[in-house]
């Protein structure tokens, strides 16, 4: 068992799965090198978060027979047990070894002359150059793998799927096919990642956004891009209001600002020297450049800068539902996780130095309290703190913000790892990631310090000793973006949200035509009670609208026949197919609203 909890707290680059997986991926590189002997080119093959994969030039398209054929090969190299040898070489001899492969060449000229590795990441120092072998094949590669390919288990690898890949992430470059697999140490592992799957494949928001008519994207108007259609809007509408309200509690006050800005002010913030390229082309308007923002924060600054501020009216809470358009190549768009128009759920905080640490504690504790209200529950926390190499201000302006952060954190009481060095430059910072119903993580919120914007806006109070003093400043986007946010939650939920959120929550049912006058009746009760009600007056007979409701995931299903316009009543049944049994108007709407006063 000890050892077992140790294995646990190994990082993954360090586990055996790490190194089965990496073993598998040599195993299938060998496979396709055979099945094209002579004409195959091979890029790179690393390791994944769940997995492996490897990139080809091949001279056709690979097929699903041949992933099996390349499935089945891979099995027999791994009964040979053969031994992953290493062996370190000079570049010459790797090139030699490798003269009929150009993207090998080109690693290696990247490893020799020192500046990036196999991966294209920048290099600290001169590398190492060294090649796995096993069996017939070998790999330009750093390790580490399993002592012999018999320490893969057959009965746990999968090829997944083969998708485009351009080499080194460059749309100039050569497209290459990369082969998804995935691997793991038995059968049972394997069998319950393939079912996860399954089940985030029937989960996809992008096709219950589709079936559920929550939202769309025309091509007439333009790729990441959303348009929410009526039930869509109704759930985000409802998701947006929720929120709003918590922040009008909490002392937050609303602001709106405008969609473009002009091109000096983008210089001032730094934008257009930091983000440029994810920018759009500027607008020209009367002789001056304007940009559509990428980001709210200049705006609440001018809001804040609008007149003179106490330490009196400190800390100051701007939020605003502020929509943002950024480049994304439409390589990486993804329903409404990657978007280039988005709305932000976006605060700025300002605040006194004395103030800060409770100004943490609340925006963190305020966040959870939103996130869990949506019924999320798990966790994980990020503290980025200072690169010693890279950071604005000084050491001291640092010290506080993250020493009140990582205190907020262990308040907080939720799990965190710290991320040394990885802050951007001008601010400490703590992301938030959740977890679904598949056990997925999701980043959602930040909460960043910024010291760079106050001085670049030249930003000050006036403090009791009649001088200007600079506040803190502080950007909290708490769902990121509604977009992303939303596309979470159908996911989390497989679209059939709890009923406080269910764009329909209730269906009435008419057995026959006879009853469709009390069924409107009924329906004009319940809204007028809050409940969004529709009455499904097509000619299906009554099982075939139960099976239209439950496919739309509403909530209730409430069938009303002779009996129920005899005694007044509904008989309501659940999405999962359970019947609650007949019971008044008045009483339905009593069960309904409690479960969504506590949203449930």
């Amino acid at each position: 068992m000890a050892k077992e909890k140790e294995q646990e707290n190994v990082p993954y680059e360090e586990s055996q799965l790490y190194r089965i997986r990496h073993s598998a991926s040599h195993v299938m590189a060998q496979a396709v090198m055979e099945m094209f002997p002579g004409e195959a080119k091979i890029a790179i093959g690393p390791p994944i978060e769940n997995g492996f994969y490897y990139d080809f030039d091949l001279p056709r398209n690979l097929t699903p027979e041949d992933l099996e054929a390349i499935e089945k090969r891979m099995r027999q190299i791994i009964a040979g047990k053969h031994p992953f040898e290493m062996k370190v070489v000079n570049a010459e001899e790797a090139k030699t070894l490798f003269a009929d492969q150009p993207y090998k060449i080109e690693l290696i000229e990247g490893l020799e002359q020192g500046g990036v590795d196999e991966y294209g990441e920048p290099l600290d120092e001169q590398p190492e150059i060294s090649f796995y072998s096993h069996a017939d094949f070998t790999d330009l590669c750093r390790g580490p793998h399993v002592e012999h390919t018999g320490q893969i288990n057959p009965s746990a690898i999968k090829l997944l799927n083969v998708a485009g890949a351009y080499w080194r992430g460059d749309e100039n470059r050569p497209q290459l096919q990369r082969i998804y697999g995935t691997a793991w140490k038995n059968k049972e592992e394997l069998d319950a990642y393939l079912w996860k799957l399954e089940e985030a494949k029937k989960r996809d928001h992008r096709k219950l956004g589709k079936e559920l008519e929550l939202f769309s994207i025309s091509d007439e108007i333009g790729a990441g891009l959303i348009l929410w259609h009526p039930k869509g809007g109704l759930l985000r509408k409802t998701a947006e209001d929720f929120v709003r309200a918590q922040h009008e509690k909490a002392g937050y006050d609303f602001v709106y600002t405008p969609h473009i800005g002009k091109a000096n002010l983008w210089e001032t913030s730094g934008h257009l020297d930091w983000y440029k390229d994810g920018m759009y082309a500027p607008i020209e308007i009367e002789g001056q450049e304007y940009y559509l923002k990428p980001m709210n924060c200049p705006f609440h600054i001018q809001i804040f800068n609008s007149k003179t501020r106490s330490y009196r009216e400190l800390p100051l809470r701007f939020a605003e539902w502020g929509t943002v358009y950024r480049y994304e190549r439409s390589g990486v768009l993804h329903g409404l996780l990657r978007v280039r128009g988005f709305t932000q759920d976006d605060a700025h905080h300002f605040c006194r130095r004395d103030q800060m640490p409770g100004e943490i504690d609340f925006v963190l504790d305020f966040s959870l309290s939103v996130l869990r209200a949506f019924g999320f529950e798990s966790f994980q926390a990020y503290l980025s703190t200072r690169n010693p190499e890279k950071f604005a201000g000084s050491i001291e302006d640092w010290d506080a913000p993250t020493e009140a952060l990582r205190q907020a954190l262990d308040r907080a009481d939720i799990p965190y790892k710290i991320d040394e060095g990885e802050a951007v430059f001008y601010g400490p910072k703590i992301d938030i990631k959740i977890t679904d119903a598949l056990g997925r993580e999701w980043q959602l919120s930040t909460i960043q310090f910024d010291f760079i914007l106050p001085e670049r806006f030249d930003i000050s109070y006036i403090g009791e000793d009649g001088q200007p003093h600079r506040p803190y400043m502080v950007h909290r986007a708490l769902m990121g973006s509604m977009e992303r946010f939303l596309g979470v939650l159908i996911e989390h939920y497989a679209g059939a949200f709890p009923v406080w959120l269910a764009p329909v929550q209730a269906v009435l049912i008419p057995i026959t035509d006879n009853h469709l006058d009390y069924a409107f009746e009924v329906a004009k009760k319940l809204k007028a009670a809050g409940i969004r009600t529709e009455v499904d007056d097509s000619p299906n007979r009554m099982n075939a609208k139960i099976r239209n409701a439950q496919g739309q995931k509403i909530p209730y299903m409430l069938v009303v026949g002779d009996k129920e316009v005899e005694a007044g009543q509904v008989a309501p049944r659940l999405r999962s197919g359970e019947n609650l049994g007949g019971m008044t108007v008045d009483d339905f709407i009593d069960h309904a609203r409690k479960e969504i006063e506590q949203h449930q």
